[in-house]
């Protein structure tokens, strides 16, 4: 099975990703550090997709890591890196590294709907045949990730809760 996440995060760089979570004392640890604190409500996403029983702190590390390691050999700078924080890892975090991107919820919500097109390429996907319904959250939360948050690396941060 750990061969199937190398596989996710090979193929989500592959397919064109090019950038590519609310416990009070974790998340003000990581906000105002990662990330500006977030104002509002955070989002709240039902997933249609379970965890899967092989997901874990290391496979969820592996996905970032696996991520990182194909934008590393992208011909030019990421605009955005992604990387995993908390006790379990199951904190995805999504920061744009360049000014203008990722400043908006409008912009968030691009990169999240560019992010589902290229998991939705997945064999995981398409084997479980999902591949019309599932989303990149839902991708997430197989992975046992339970809060994504993303950010423009000054003020704006927006924020996911899986459930």
């Amino acid at each position: 099975m750990r061969a199937i996440f190398k596989v996710l995060a090979v193929l989500i760089t592959m397919a064109g990703l090019q950038a590519a979570a609310f416990g009070a004392s974790a998340d003000q640890r990581h906000s105002g550090y990662y990330y500006a604190p977030l104002k509002g409500e955070p989002e709240i996403y039902e997933a249609r997709a379970e965890t899967m029983l092989e997901a874990s702190r290391k496979t969820r590390i592996g996905f970032v890591t696996g991520i990182a390691t194909q934008n590393r050999k992208l011909p030019y700078p990421p605009p955005a890196t992604m990387f995993a924080k908390g006790e379990h890892a199951q904190k995805l975090i999504i920061v744009a590294l360049d000014d203008g991107r990722i400043d908006t919820i409008y912009r968030a919500r691009a990169l999240f709907a560019d992010l589902t097109a290229q998991a939705r390429l997945l064999p995981i996907f398409q084997e479980l045949g999902v591949e019309d319904r599932f989303t990149f959250f839902d991708l997430c939360m197989m992975l046992g990730f339970t809060q994504i948050t993303i950010s423009n690396g000054r003020e704006f941060t927006h924020q996911v809760l899986l459930r």
